[in-house]
């Protein structure tokens, strides 16, 4: 299981031990997580079917909603896929290019999902306080800057994260107390100083959470004003029920985010931490199409005109 590369050695692959402690809990976690990543597909790629087939939902707001549920998608399908495998199959062990390419597309999709809600909230921002200039301030051009850029800001930070795991040595301990290849459980199984990866992911991670939350901060925080300032109740609840589901969203994002952050690594905290990235990347994504479709006025519209329009159609094939 060791190479050696210059003066460094390291193991070629991993062994994740994942939920192994518990095993007669495998066969029922690995129906219940095979269930949520069902869910999951099928309730994102709802989402991206609903928006692109009905014009009426083609604005920023549902633009910004198809690329958070093509995010949710991606995120979970990096981890689930190898969570279930390890669940059934005693063969645990993943490759060390498999499990770097695993974090770097994790955390990748991770700061992008933190900068989209962050660009979903100036978007909310600028429909509840700019109506007027709403189609004027947040055009398709800028809606397709900005979700590149947020591709490209994840895909960087995350390149640098994984370039200082690359540069530390692993060596025989190759046993990653986790169902994945999550940033403290790959620290643990380094031999060589950690202090310069740890620093490099703290500012990383700082700048992303601080940026992000004081954007979305900011933002409700006008909306606040304009909302206590509108003169008619219905106003009042269009505007909040423009914002409710997407703050809903961000409580739980940003919620285990903070809690992931506040976990020491340390062995009495492993199980929290496997508990916490299992919400993280496997709940947090079906979640979101359920917060959207429930609490959308719009999306809902839309789904009962499509299934209506889908039992009229076959009603019509079979006359």
């Amino acid at each position: 299981m060791v190479r050696n590369e210059g003066n460094q050695s390291s193991v070629s692959m991993f062994i994740l031990l994942g939920f192994s402690e518990y095993p007669r809990l495998q066969a029922p976690l690995f129906l219940v997580f095979l269930t949520i990543y069902t869910i999951t597909l099928m309730g994102n790629l709802g989402i991206i079917v609903v928006i692109r087939t009905s014009p009426k939902l083609h604005t920023p707001m549902y633009f910004f909603l198809s690329h958070l549920s093509i995010l949710d998608i991606s995120s979970s399908s990096v981890f689930t896929p190898k969570l279930l495998g390890i669940l059934v199959v005693e063969d645990r062990v993943i490759s060390f290019k498999g499990c770097m390419a695993q974090f770097f597309f994790g955390c990748a999709f991770v700061i992008t999902e933190m900068s989209m809600l962050a660009v979903m909230a100036y978007d909310r921002f600028v429909a509840v306080c700019n109506p007027l200039l709403y189609t004027v301030a947040v055009s398709p051009k800028l809606c397709s800057l900005l979700v590149a850029g947020t591709y490209m800001w994840g895909g960087m930070c995350s390149l640098t994260i994984t370039w200082s795991l690359l540069e530390l040595s692993f060596c025989d301990s190759n046993v990653i107390h986790h169902f994945g290849c999550e940033y403290s459980a790959i620290i643990s199984t380094s031999c060589s100083d950690t202090h310069f990866s740890q620093l490099t992911c703290f500012i990383i991670s700082t700048l992303n959470e601080v940026g992000s939350l004081l954007i979305i901060l900011t933002s409700y925080a006008f909306i606040v004003v304009t909302i206590i300032k509108m003169p008619s109740a219905g106003g009042l609840r269009k505007a909040f029920s423009t914002c409710a589901s997407h703050l809903t969203a961000i409580t739980i994002f940003h919620g285990t985010v903070l809690l992931l952050y506040c976990v020491p690594n340390s062995k009495s905290s492993w199980l929290l931490i496997k508990v916490a990235t299992v919400f993280f990347t496997v709940m947090i994504p079906m979640l979101n199409p359920l917060i959207y479709s429930l609490r959308n006025k719009d999306v809902k519209e839309t789904v009962r005109r499509l299934i209506t329009m889908k039992l009229y159609n076959s009603q019509l094939i079979e006359k």
